[in-house]
């Protein structure tokens, strides 16, 4: 391991020690700060000539600082002749603009992808991407992490009963019925229609009566969704609902919203920081995903298999 560097920006500092501290190596010495005017600076203060770099980097709040500095940081990089660049995002912003939903409107996941891959990147490891063909946006190897493990584990230990796994929408069905098959639990699906971003509405299929509900998806934002399938599924019958997401990106008044919402539970694990107020909400539970992304880049830089860490 004397060749690999890890190194991180301003995103989310305390997932990058966590996963230095699981891999038994120091983060790297980097300086990413900001000029007068507020333009970043980046200076790396450690010899990179050659070596194996992983640039630990999520593009949460504010994204468009966050991603300017992931991709600062790989131009330095490469230009400081770093043997090879694994930008590891462990959220992947823009990811919901994957196509064209109306005329005259940019694919920004794409355009994000060929920012990535001009900086320097000489592969990608990221997690739970909002849409898995995004991986087919790069023309460089993309290694896709699933917080599955972690989130499962969290299930069996934590919520027992009479389970049903619920997905909010039509594209997270394929994510409900693989947690559903390895938990023995049921299966329900949220029909959840939309007017520009306002949900109008949304009915249930399956039977939750009497069950607890486990709503999975990949991120929350406004946390509207989340509020929303909860009273639907306690108007249904359910015992208690409970949520399961990736991604806590909870913008705007999501906060405020969840606490007054029918959820007894959110489990959200460290991809993104929680802020101050999030963190005092007794309500969210946070899982650590180091752990796993620190097998991962153990496994890529040993040349190793990244898909067995799911078999």
């Amino acid at each position: 391991m004397d060749d690999l560097k890890i190194f991180t920006g301003n995103a989310n500092r305390p997932l990058a020690e966590k996963i230095c501290q699981y891999l038994g190596v120091p983060l790297g010495e980097a300086a990413v700060g900001r000029f007068s005017d507020g333009e970043i600076s980046v200076e790396f203060r450690e010899n990179v000539r050659g070596r194996d770099v992983f640039v630990i980097q999520p593009t949460c709040i504010p994204c468009n600082e966050h991603l300017m500095e992931l991709l600062l940081m790989m131009d330095a990089l490469r230009r400081a002749s770093a043997g090879s660049i694994t930008a590891v995002v462990p959220y992947y912003a823009y990811a919901r603009q994957d196509r064209k939903t109306a005329p005259r409107v940019p694919i920004s996941a794409k355009l994000v992808a060929n920012l990535i891959t001009c900086a320097g990147a000489n592969r990608l490891l990221t997690m739970d991407l909002h849409t898995g063909q995004i991986q087919g946006f790069f023309n460089i190897p993309v290694d896709h992490l699933y917080a599955a493990p972690v989130v499962l584990d969290y299930i069996r230990e934590n919520l027992g009963g009479d389970l049903v796994m619920v997905s909010p929408d039509a594209g997270g069905v394929e994510r409900a019925r693989a947690f559903a098959k390895r938990l023995n639990a049921g299966l329900a699906i949220i029909d959840k229609r939309r007017e520009a971003t306002v949900i109008t509405a949304m009915s249930l299929i399956g039977n939750v009566w009497g069950k607890e509900a486990v709503i999975l998806d990949d991120m929350v934002t406004t946390g509207a969704t989340l509020i929303k399938a909860s009273e639907l599924l306690m108007q249904h019958g359910a015992r208690s609902v409970h949520a399961c997401v990736t991604h806590a990106v909870l913008s705007r008044n999501a906060v405020a919203s969840l606490k007054g919402s029918l959820l007894q539970s959110l489990a959200v694990t460290d991809t993104i920081p929680l802020s101050p107020e999030a963190q005092e909400l007794d309500k969210i539970r946070v899982l650590s995903v180091a752990p796993l992304l620190g097998e991962a880049i153990r496994r890529i830089h040993r040349r190793d298999s990244v898909s067995s860490l799911f078999v």
